[in-house]
């Protein structure tokens, strides 16, 4: 079932409302630019402080909570309620990855490479700062010619890196002065991409490469993948191809192709699954990527049977000796022995074999598992298919039971949404789009009129939807024609609709926003989420750590967009002062936020004031909460007190607001594992 933040966007998306209920959905947008300047903390430096509150959220660990609380006391008492913006983190963060410390995870006992993979859970750092550009740091060009062009300051590889790599980077790329190029696929390519491309097309019995999406390759898999070639190459064919790699300290292939505009993410399988569904991809593909498919009893072609769709392509190039032309027939008999051997028991086919390369189809058909010899591996037991999210390798196959099971060559192309749905998704664009303008931070803010020009449809080019329910803002981008591409985050706690956005042919991936995203800093141009924040609010994660994470993985005035509930939006705003951003909040509906009126008292009147449920029901009628502590704060007398009980979002923004207003306040857990909190506030006494 959908939740109820879900069910709002289905009366939308049904056959009869008009745009206005969209807009009555999406209470209110905030418009978000980053003020880092394009040479490292200059920017930073040159930004007047606002004096705004400062935010302890830390739902995840509430046993340290009194600790934090007895600060805030302390700090209110010393009329120290207004907090300055947070500090610039050390250079030596510059390129921080959160989750993956590698020395961290040697210490807590991972070896044998498990200690380059993700491990959130052994990560002591919990500093908040932020996370500055190198000083040679600069805003990429604009799309396409940031393909073919990228500043070497903004990725971490030196000269004496790159000249040590081997010859087959040198033929990727040539390092000039401040710039690395690549080939484009318009030039000369001297690492033949174009033509691999049509060879592993000719290989499955196409004609070309442009014919993969009528052969039912939409997506692509494409783990390790150097700086993104291949993955370019589909890209401009309209395959949607995202490449994972393990992480990597230094000449990242994941931070290259993220920084030529390509889809990437940190990814690898040595201990866990990837944070996709069963049956995700058409064709997984590994060139020269450093797996050894057979190791661990085969849990790793395993996984990657997993998340291959029925009837799809697992494309394998190997390397070889060049010197021994002789021997490379035998080489690849030997090296594929216990591979082949394997792909037999989990139902694959060798389709063709050239010169390095392999591939081999997935099985379309049930009945082949039922027909396998002796000691085959065993398909997994019903259940499994809904676990995905990082959960341990599998030693058997997935996918079997799923009403999924679809061979890609059967599929029906008709998977996009209606087109109700999709105009709503395009006016809601388009209303975005004329906000990404300087004009909304002026002395004099405006929104842009009609008669103001439009961004340029490459203004942005990576895009993070950050809720992305089901692909329509993807979708909605595509048929504006904006250059972008877009990772479509589905959070693990809400609906899974992962495989819907995939087999629309999007990037997509399941996250737990409560945890860093996987990608390296300053990776995307725009961050789109709508109503993430209640979300993660009713899922007790702190919203200041994801502000800081938004921030990390933002470009320098880069834009992030957030439509949510008033109460939400507030508090966004609160934050994007905290990490030096500039905010504007827009209502959607009549161009100004609904204000509840006053009650009809003289100033400090009441002792104590008392209320159950009220922030919830105030934030659903669209009051703004500032205004009714403002209220609270009127017609109370100094030393009075108020109490507040109501659900964890909404007294954690309650705690906020009273820490603005020079409240001392102490949030108290009514009980273990309840929805419920009290918030207990006192009026200091504030003398002239």
């Amino acid at each position: 079932m959908r939740s109820s933040w879900f069910s709002k966007l289905s009366v939308i998306f049904g056959s009869r409302p008009p745009l206005s209920w969209l807009l009555l959905c999406l209470i209110s947008l905030v418009a978000l630019i980053t003020v880092l300047g394009s040479s490292s903390s200059n920017a930073f430096d040159s930004v007047t402080p606002t004096p705004v509150p400062n935010i302890y959220l830390n739902y995840r660990r509430l046993k340290e909570q009194a600790a934090v609380d007895y600060l805030e006391l302390k700090s209110l008492s010393l009329g120290a309620s207004r907090q300055r913006e947070l500090g610039l983190c050390g250079k030596e963060r510059e390129n921080y990855v959160p989750c993956f410390n590698i020395s961290e995870n040697l210490l807590a006992g991972f070896k044998d490479g498990e200690e380059i993979d993700r491990h959130c859970e052994v990560s002591r750092d919990r500093e908040r700062c932020l996370v500055r550009p190198p000083k040679d740091y600069k805003i990429p060009l604009r799309w396409p010619t940031g393909r073919d062009v990228i500043w070497s300051g903004n990725v971490k590889i030196t000269k004496d890196q790159f000249l040590s790599s081997g010859s087959m980077t040198k033929r990727l790329m040539l390092l000039e002065e401040n710039q690395i190029t690549f080939h484009s696929e318009d030039g000369l390519t001297f690492d033949g991409v174009n033509d691999y491309s049509r060879q592993i097309a000719e290989m499955i019995g196409l004609g070309s490469d442009s014919e993969f999406l009528q052969a039912g390759v939409r997506t692509v898999l494409d783990i390790g993948c150097g700086f993104g070639g291949f993955g370019a190459r589909l890209l401009s064919l309209k395959v949607m191809a995202v490449c994972i790699a393990a992480y990597e300290a230094t000449g990242s292939q994941v931070q290259f192709a993220l920084e030529r505009g390509l889809p990437a993410m940190i990814g690898n399988f040595i201990l866990r699954q990837l944070p996709y569904p069963s049956l995700s991809f058409d064709m997984v593909h590994c060139a020269q990527c450093g797996i050894v498919w057979d190791e661990k009893d085969g849990m790793f072609l395993i996984e990657a049977d997993r998340v291959l769709k029925p009837g799809g392509y697992f494309v394998l190039t190997s390397p070889t000796d060049k010197l021994h032309e002789s021997s490379v027939s035998m080489k690849n008999r030997n090296m594929l022995t216990p591979l082949e051997e394997l792909t037999q028991k989990i139902c694959w086919s060798l389709l063709a074999q050239q010169d390095e390369t392999f591939i081999w189809q997935k099985t379309g058909d049930t009945d082949c598992y039922a027909s396998r010899k002796q000691g085959a591996v065993p398909l997994c037991q019903e259940g499994h298919d809904d676990q995905s999210y990082y959960q341990p390798l599998l030693s058997c196959i997935s996918g079997t039971n799923s009403k999924r099971w679809i061979p890609i060559q059967n599929r029906s192309s008709n998977s996009h949404m209606s087109s109700t749905e999709l105009e709503v998704w395009k006016s809601a664009l388009k209303n975005y789009w004329s906000l990404l303008t300087p004009l909304i931070f002026s002395d004099h803010p405006k929104r842009p009129g009609d008669e103001d020009p439009l961004p340029p449809f490459n203004m942005v080019r990576n895009v993070m939807d950050m809720n992305a329910h089901y692909g329509g803002l993807n979708a909605a981008f595509l048929e504006e024609k904006k250059s972008v591409w877009v990772m479509n985050v589905v959070p693990i706690r809400g609906p899974n609709t992962l495989p819907l956005i995939l087999n629309q042919g999007f990037a997509g991936v399941l996250h737990d926003w409560c945890e860093p995203f996987p990608t390296y800093p300053r990776t995307y141009d725009m961050l789109h989420a709508n109503g993430l924040l209640s979300h993660l609010t009713s899922e007790r994660c702190s919203l200041m750590d994801l502000f800081l994470e938004m921030d990390r993985i933002l470009r320098p005035e880069g834009w992030v967009v957030l439509s949510d509930k008033v109460g939400a939006i507030e508090m966004g705003r609160t934050l994007a002062a905290q990490i030096r951003w500039e905010a504007r909040v827009i209502d959607l509906q009549n161009g100004s936020d609904q204000r509840c009126e006053p009650f009809p008292t003289y100033p400090r009147t009441y002792d104590m004031l008392h209320a159950n449920g009220l922030l919830s029901h105030l934030t659903s009628e669209r009051c703004s909460l500032m205004d009714l502590f403002l209220e609270m704060d009127r017609i109370l007398r100094p030393e009075g007190w108020v109490v507040l009980s109501d659900k964890v979002g909404a007294i954690e923004m309650g705690r906020t607001l009273a820490a603005q207003i020079r409240w001392e306040a102490r949030v108290i857990d009514l009980e273990n594992g309840s929805d419920q909190r009290l918030l207990v506030c006192q009026k200091p006494f504030v003398k002239k």
